[in-house]
C-alpha cells in the first residue's frame, strides 16, 4: 500500500506531527524517521528546499506527495503557511533517558518546571537545540511533544533529548535554578553538567524543584521590570554558560 493517506491514518495516533517546511527540514537533518510527508505544491516545496535546505532536498523529493489543499487542511489542526506536513516516529524514551543520565555531560540540561504555555516550551526547545544542550525536561502536565510545542520548536525536538519527568526523576547533576531571590548569575560559572531549571511563566519554581536546587541564581534586571519571557531567560542563561 503506497497511498500516503493510508499511512497517515495508520500512524497519526502515535507519530509526531511535523507542521510546516522548517519542522520537516530539521527533523530530517537530525535523523528522524519520517514515513510520510505531504504538501499542496510539491514543486514549490522543492524549490524552497533548493533555496533554504539543499542538504535535505533529495530526501524531501523522495518523501513528498502532493495532495489537494482540502486534504492537507484535514490532516493538520492549523494549516501552516508553507502547506507542508509530515509524520515522524517519536524517539525512543529509553534512549532519551540514557542520553539525559549519561555522565560526564558536555552541555547542560534545561528543565522547565511545570510550564503552562505550549508555544514558550517550543521556543525553549528550539533555543536549547541551537546551543547544543544535552536535553530539555518538563515537569508537570504539559506534554513537550504536543503538536503545538513541536511547531514552536520547528522540529528541533529531534536535535536534543526531550522528555517529561518528575522532579524526583531528574538526572544526576548540580541543579542551578533561576529565581529572583538567587545570587547574580554573572558571578557564577555554570558547569557543563549543570541542570538549569526555570519556573513556570506565572508561579515560578515549584516547592519540589526549589528544594532540589543546589544553587539559586537570578538574571540581571532593571528595577521595576517584573520578569523576562521564559525563552528569553533560557537564552540569557545558556549564553552565559557558553560564553565562560
Amino acid at each position: 500500500m503506497t497511498d500516503p493517506l493510508y499511512h497517515w491514518a495508520r500512524r497519526a495516533g502515535s507519530a509526531v506531527l511535523l507542521d510546516g517546511f522548517h519542522a520537516l527540514k530539521h527533523a530530517l537533518r537530525f535523523g528522524a524517521e519520517v514515513p510520510v510527508a505531504v504538501t499542496t505544491d510539491r514543486a514549490a516545496t522543492l524549490a524552497l528546499a533548493d533555496e533554504l535546505a539543499p542538504d535535505v532536498r533529495e530526501a524531501l523529493a523522495a518523501l513528498l506527495t502532493e495532495v489537494p489543499p482540502e486534504t492537507y487542511a484535514s490532516l493538520v489542526p492549523r494549516p501552516h503557511p508553507t502547506a507542508v506536513a509530515a509524520l515522524a516516529v517519536r524517539p525512543s524514551r529509553e534512549a532519551n533517558l540514557r542520553a539525559l543520565a549519561h555522565l560526564p555531560r558536555t552541555a547542560p540540561i534545561v528543565v522547565l518546571d511545570e510550564p503552562r504555555n505550549l508555544g514558550n516550551a517550543g521556543a525553549v526547545i528550539r533555543l536549547a537545540a541551537g546551543f547544543g544542550t544535552t536535553g530539555v525536561i518538563t515537569t508537570g502536565t504539559l506534554d513537550p511533544w504536543h503538536p503545538t510545542v513541536v511547531r514552536g520548536g520547528a522540529g528541533l525536538h529531534f536535535a536534543t533529548a526531550v522528555e517529561r519527568l518528575t522532579v524526583a526523576e531528574l538526572p544526576p547533576g548540580p541543579v542551578y535554578a533561576l529565581d529572583p531571590e538567587g545570587d547574580d548569575i554573572r558571578g557564577t560559572k555554570l558547569p557543563d553538567d549543570a541542570i538549569l531549571a526555570f519556573g513556570s511563566e506565572r508561579t515560578g519554581l515549584s516547592p519540589e524543584l526549589r528544594a532540589r536546587a543546589d544553587h539559586l541564581l537570578r538574571l540581571p534586571m532593571r528595577p521595576q521590570v517584573s520578569s523576562y519571557n521564559l525563552a528569553t531567560s533560557v537564552a540569557m542563561t545558556l549564553y552565559h554558560w557558553s560564553a565562560l
